[in-house]
């Protein structure tokens, strides 16, 4: 399974939505996931994925962790993996 569908399939949980609901040019607003489901999304990819994610709950706008649509979740996550490895 690709990094793009396991995160879309995690944020399509978090929303209660099919994962065919999911594009990259939503944001986690347009899809209904409020600040609780975005921690528990962030808790979700970095379970899945053994990353951590550098990111600031409390204050999500000044995160290294750039939310804006699900486009550049998934390509945070695709650097942070590559890195890893």
């Amino acid at each position: 399974m690709s990094i793009e569908s396991q995160v879309v399939e995690i944020i399509a949980e978090q929303a209660l939505l099919e994962p065919s609901d999911v594009s990259r040019d939503k944001t986690l607003e347009d899809l209904g996931i409020d600040s609780l489901g975005l921690v528990e999304s962030i808790f979700a990819i970095e379970e899945a994925f053994d990353i951590t994610i550098p990111f600031n709950a409390n204050d999500p706008n000044e995160s290294e962790f750039d939310i804006t649509n699900v486009g550049t979740i998934i390509r945070a996550i695709e650097t942070l993996v590559k890195d890893q490895s």
